[in-house]
C-alpha cells in the first residue's frame, strides 16, 4: 500500500477506465435475466453543465445549444423504453439525476423528462429516495417547486468552498451572492434533505480557510456534507495548469471530521457526513442489487456485467460519444457493448470495497450468505489492515477504525485485482 494516503476515489469497482468494448455486444435481455428486479435503482445522466470547473473530469460537455439537450432527452426517451422492455423490471427502489448539472435543463425539460420516465418504469417517485443534482448558476425558484412536486427528496448542490479564494483556486468562478441566494432557495423550498459538496486540498487552502468553509456549510443546516479531497485529472483546467494538490490534505480531513462529529453529525464514509436526526432509508443496496443507468456517460450495473457508453473529458471526445449515442438505432440501446465482465472473484473484492469503505463494515455472515466463503481465505489483504492497525473485527463485522478510514483512497485501490490494475494502466483517456 502506498504511502500518499490519496490514490484514488474507489467509488465504484472496478473502475470506468477497466472498461472496454465487449466483443460480441450482451443482450440487455440476457444481462438482466437472473437479477432481482424488485429494488433497481435507476440513474439518469444528463452530460449538460455552464461551465467546467478547474478539477472537473466527469463526462459532461459545456454550454450546449438547445438543440443538443433537445436531441439528447429525446435519446433518452427512446433508450428508456427499450432497456425497460429488454429488462422487465418489478420495482424501482431508488432513483437519482446527476451528470453534469441536471438543473441545466429548463423547467419544461424537467417536466418532459419525469413524465416520460413515470410511464416507462414501475416508480413511485413521492414513495422512494430521489436526488437531484444542482449547481447555483442554474437553479431558480421555480425550478425547485417543481422537482418537490415530481417528487425529489433530496437536492444536492456542489458548492465546493464558501471561500473566495479557494474557488478561484479550484477555477470555479461564483459571482458575489448567487451561491447564498442558492443556498436560501433551496432551504425555503423544503426538501427533506439538503445535501452539499465541499472540496478540501488546493493550493494555498490552510485549515483556517477550510474551517470557514464548514462553519459557513453548516449555517444552512445541511441534512448531509460530502467532503470530497481534491484530485487533479488529466486532461482537467487544473492539469493543464501544472497545479498540484496540498501536501496536508489528511490534516484538513480529520480537522473536518472532527468538527462536523461534534456539530452532530455522524460518520458514513470517508466522504458522506449524515446529520444524526436523519434517517435516510432505503432497500436498495448498492454491494447486491443492480442499477439501470439512462443518457450518455451512464453506467449500469448487474451482479457479472457492468457497462456503459465510452467515456471521454476532452470535450471533442464527450462530444463524439453524446451524438453517436443520440443517433442509435433501437438495437444499439438493447445491447452492451461496452463495459467489463465480473467473474467471482472480481464480485467477491467489489463487495468487499464498496462495504469496507463505509463506517458499516463488512458483516462475516452477509459476505458467507452471499459467496459462501470467508472474506479472509477470498482477500487475504484484508489481514494486513489488522497488522497496519487500520481495522477492527470483533467476529461479526469486519470495519475501518477511525485511521482506516483516513486511509480509504488508498485502501480501496489497494484491494484492485491486477487484471483491473492491468487495464487501467493502459487505458488512455481523451
Amino acid at each position: 500500500m502506498s504511502d500518499g494516503g490519496y490514490d484514488g476515489y474507489a467509488y465504484g469497482y472496478p473502475h470506468k477506465t477497466s472498461y472496454g468494448p465487449l466483443h460480441p455486444p450482451v443482450p440487455l435481455e440476457r444481462a438482466w435475466q437472473t437479477e432481482d428486479k424488485k429494488k433497481l435503482f435507476l440513474y439518469v445522466h444528463l452530460p449538460f453543465c455552464e461551465m467546467r470547473c478547474g478539477f472537473c473530469n466527469l463526462f459532461t460537455t459545456v454550454q450546449p445549444g438547445a438543440g443538443l439537450v433537445q436531441q439528447t432527452i429525446a435519446a433518452i426517451h427512446r433508450q428508456s423504453e427499450i432497456v425497460a422492455g429488454a429488462i422487465a423490471p418489478e420495482r424501482i427502489a431508488q432513483a437519482a439525476f446527476g451528470g453534469g448539472t441536471p438543473s441545466f435543463l429548463s423547467e419544461g425539460e424537467i417536466e418532459q423528462l419525469f413524465s416520460k420516465l413515470r410511464g416507462t418504469w414501475p416508480v413511485q417517485w413521492q414513495g422512494i429516495p430521489v436526488s437531484f443534482e444542482v449547481s447555483p448558476g442554474t437553479i431558480t425558484r421555480e425550478k425547485l417547486v417543481l422537482l418537490k412536486c415530481m417528487g425529489v427528496d433530496r437536492i444536492s448542490m456542489g458548492v465546493q468552498s464558501f471561500v473566495p479564494q479557494d474557488l478561484v483556486a479550484l477555477k470555479r468562478p461564483q459571482p458575489a451572492g448567487q451561491l447564498e441566494q442558492a443556498c436560501r432557495m433551496i432551504k425555503a423550498a423544503g426538501f427533506p434533505v439538503f445535501n452539499i459538496d465541499l472540496i478540501y486540498g488546493n493550493e494555498g487552502q490552510d485549515s483556517k480557510r477550510w474551517q470557514t468553509s464548514l462553519e459557513r456549510a453548516l449555517e444552512w443546516s445541511p441534512e448531509e456534507l460530502y467532503l470530497y479531497p481534491l484530485y487533479i485529472r488529466n486532461l482537467t483546467n487544473l492539469d493543464r495548469s501544472g497545479k498540484r494538490p496540498a501536501e496536508h490534505r489528511r490534516d484538513l480531513y480529520r480537522q473536518a471530521r472532527d468538527f462536523l462529529l461534534a456539530a452532530g453529525y455522524r460518520q458514513v464514509s470517508m466522504r458522506l457526513f449524515r446529520r444524526a436526526d436523519i434517517n435516510r432509508a432505503t432497500d436498495y443496496c448498492c454491494q447486491e442489487d443492480g442499477m439501470v443507468g439512462l443518457g450518455p456517460g451512464a453506467r449500469s450495473y448487474t451482479q457479472s456485467l457492468h457497462y456503459s457508453s465510452e467515456y471521454a473529458v476532452g470535450q471533442p471526445g464527450v462530444r463524439s460519444i453524446i451524438e453517436k449515442f443520440n443517433v442509435q438505432d433501437s438495437p444499439g440501446y438493447a445491447c452492451a457493448d461496452y463495459g467489463v465482465m465480473l467473474d467471482e472473484h472480481e464480485q467477491k473484492l467489489r463487495y468487499v470495497i464498496k462495504s469496507l469503505l463505509r463506517t458499516a463494515g463488512i458483516s462475516h455472515g452477509e459476505y458467507q450468505r452471499r459467496f459462501g466463503s470467508s472474506m479472509e481465505e477470498d482477500v487475504p489483504q484484508l489481514l494486513e489492515l489488522f497488522e497496519l492497525g487500520l481495522a477492527t473485527d470483533d467476529n461479526s463485522v469486519l470495519r475501518l477504525n477511525d485511521e482506516g478510514m483516513v486511509w480509504s483512497d488508498t485502501i480501496g485501490p489497494w484491494l484492485y485485482s491486477d487484471a483491473v490494475t492491468s487495464r487501467m494502466d493502459v487505458y488512455e483517456l481523451t
